[in-house]
């Protein structure tokens, strides 16, 4: 199996495991409980064939602004980034071809599928949203700098979905609280982030980011108020949640939002330096799962 490395570097996979975080808390603090072994079970499977089928749309949608990227010599080695652990752009670079690739979103999307209708089929719609947001965001990288929303946007549908997946009449005011907490990880600890390690490359192939666009200072801007919201969001959504009633759990939580997301915030706008948005990145990356373990411990104790 020679070409499974570049098909996990095609759907990022390292960071699509991390981001099973996200709807596995979205369900846990919905429901205060662990849910059924089918749910969880058939659940996990689902997240992971959606978000390994949605990242490969991503790179399959870009595959000509990267290989313009690659014919400059402007295509960079993601040195220091998550998402490029194994090779970036592997279509682009020609590891795999524009078929396989497709092949393989599509083998992936068929999962995801099946798993959204048996666990709710209300999900679907979350699903295929996801799918057509993906889409529309790439195709808009040298359209606007606020495809930015609809980038956070779609890092939302699958805690949103996970809702649905355990109780089909959820709260609209945590439905609320829950993408906002996502939304605006995505945009401070994702996305802007990335989009400033990628700003030379942007910038010479005329690609559309507030970076590049708006500079860095408005970058700045956004970036910290945004992870600072996360930070609170997540100490109102536990509050929310029957499981987040205690002291220990929310100070937990809280003190690593200001160790993953805050403290590497303050040194990128201090420094605006491209290793601290790696750094940023990195760090953030892993702030779901951190909240997933302290949910997770906060049940069984």
């Amino acid at each position: 199996m020679p070409k499974l490395k570049y098909f996990i570097a095609l759907s990022r996979t390292p960071h699509g495991i991390l981001d099973l975080a996200t709807p596995a808390i979205a369900a846990l603090l919905w429901l205060g409980s662990f849910p059924s072994f089918r749910v969880v079970f058939i659940g996990l499977l689902t997240a992971f064939a959606g978000y390994t089928a949605v990242y490969a749309v991503n790179d399959l949608t870009d595959y000509h602004p990267d290989k313009q990227k690659l014919e400059k010599g402007i295509l960079g080695d993601g040195s220091g980034d998550l998402d490029a652990v194994v090779v970036r752009h592997p279509l682009a670079q020609g590891f795999l071809t524009y078929k396989e690739g497709l092949f393989w979103a599509i083998a992936w999307s068929i999962p995801a599928l099946i798993g959204t209708y048996l666990l709710n089929p209300f999900c679907l719609l979350f699903f295929l949203i996801g799918c057509l947001l993906e889409i529309g965001y790439c195709l808009l990288w040298d359209t606007s700098p606020f495809r930015s929303l609809i980038s956070g946007t779609v890092k939302t549908v699958g805690g949103l979905a996970a809702v649905f997946a355990v109780d089909p009449h959820p709260s609209p005011v945590f439905l609320i609280l829950l993408f906002l907490w996502v939304f605006f990880w995505e945009i401070g600890g994702q996305h802007l982030p990335n989009d400033w390690m990628d700003m030379e490359e942007d910038r010479l192939v005329k690609a559309k980011t507030i970076p590049v666009v708006l500079g860095t200072s408005w970058a700045n801007f956004i970036i910290f108020p945004s992870l600072l919201l996360v930070v609170v969001l997540n100490g109102v959504l536990m509050g929310f949640s029957p499981l987040g009633k205690g002291f220990i759990p929310i100070a937990v939580s809280l003190g690593l939002g200001v160790y993953l997301l805050l403290l590497p915030g303050y040194r990128l706008i201090k420094t605006s330096a491209r290793s601290q948005a790696a750094i940023l990145f990195n760090r953030a990356s892993y702030y779901p799962l951190a909240v997933l373990i302290v949910i997770t411990l906060s049940l069984m104790i």
